[in-house]
């Protein structure tokens, strides 16, 4: 594919700072789903990193 399109594609994802969050579930570390709404009216931060510099 072309190098243009995926970057188009990608930064089409992204979102917008400021703007509300989509909501999405992930697997925690100990493997249960949690989920954006389990959160709401709290605060939130998120941080990622890639398995390959988290040791896991």
């Amino acid at each position: 594919m072309n190098p243009l399109v995926i970057a188009m594609v990608a930064a089409a994802a992204m979102p917008t700072a400021g703007t509300k969050a989509p909501a999405f579930s992930l697997e925690s570390t100990n493997g249960s789903k949690v989920g954006l709404d389990d959160y709401k009216g709290k605060t939130l931060v998120l941080a990622f990193f890639p398995k390959s510099f988290s040791g896991g």
